[in-house]
């Protein structure tokens, strides 16, 4: 087993550290929130008193950070403070140049990074059954896989520094996109006259069938494990998917591609975070689609 410092014991990576120590790991770990380090200790964890205290525990450092700057912050001050050769591991959702930037400068201290981001939600961190999508090296990825296998179910290796990255703003941007689009299509049949089951049973067996309908479909019954049946209490909230959605338009915006529904999804959802719909899940975007 090994030792693993884990630094962001927020909403995803509380549960991530809890199933490494369920799987017999070593961990340590470090948050800002004093009451996520009570519920890390009282699992079982070893509590560290700063970051660089966690970063030095362990021969692997997994970080699950909010955005960019706290990733550039934080390597930036426990970077050294690592052992010689750890295995670094960055499971936030960032853009991809601070990606590739931090792992330059691990590279250059002759530690392994690897940009590992996750989608599967709050649900799939408690349950385990992350999907990783692990950009850097071939060698970094093979240390990395039983590591992250007490913490998902699916780990992809997406290709060199940043492609971790790359993939999950690309894989995002098709959920942002794909459920603004399930949820026209609901409010349509609303509209209609058509029932909300009368659709589903016809669209999740036919051409229109996609995740954002048959798993998180975004009126309450058909799913009956959808958000949409606990008035949209986040899974993944809609702030969060503004977030992503605004990380695809830079990232195509740097790589000089048009991306006009990821453009359009974008401002869509803003417009939700705006209208007081930042902490509920992404699904809830119907509602505001709905009052349009």
């Amino acid at each position: 087993m090994a030792a693993i410092g884990f630094i962001g014991l927020g909403n995803m990576g509380l549960p991530m550290a809890l199933n490494l120590l369920k799987a017999g790991h070593d961990v340590t770990g470090f948050d800002t929130s004093a009451a996520a380090l009570e519920r890390f200790a009282a699992a079982g964890g070893k509590r560290a008193a700063s970051a660089a205290e966690a970063a030095a525990a362990g021969d692997v450092l997994i970080t699950m950070l909010p955005a960019g700057e706290q990733v550039r912050q934080v390597y930036g001050a426990v970077l050294s403070r690592t052992r010689p050769g750890a295995l670094l591991i960055d499971c936030s959702t960032i853009d991809v140049e601070t990606a590739r930037e931090t792992s330059a400068a691990a590279e250059k201290a002759a530690r392994t990074m690897l940009d590992a981001p996750v989608s599967g939600g709050v649900g799939g961190a408690q349950a385990g059954t992350l999907t990783f999508m692990v950009g850097g090296s071939a060698e970094g990825f093979a240390r990395a896989e039983p590591v992250l296998a007490a913490m998902g179910k699916t780990i992809v290796h997406a290709g060199g520094p940043g492609n971790g990255q790359a993939a999950k703003i690309c894989n995002n941007m098709i959920l942002g996109i794909s459920m603004i689009a399930v949820s026209e299509a609901f409010v349509l049949a609303e509209k209609l006259g058509l029932e909300a089951q009368k659709l589903f049973d016809i669209a999740s067996k036919s051409s229109g069938q996609c995740w954002s309908l048959t798993t998180y479909c975004p009126v309450p019954g058909p799913v009956p494990t959808s958000p949409a049946n606990r008035d949209y209490q986040a899974g993944f909230t809609a702030a969060m998917m503004l977030k992503d959605l605004r990380l695809a338009q830079d990232a195509a915006k740097s790589a000089a591609a048009d991306t006009p529904l990821g453009r359009e999804a974008a401002a869509l959802y803003e417009r939700y975070v705006q209208a007081s719909g930042a902490a509920t899940d992404f699904s809830g975007i119907i509602r505001f689609l709905r009052n349009l």
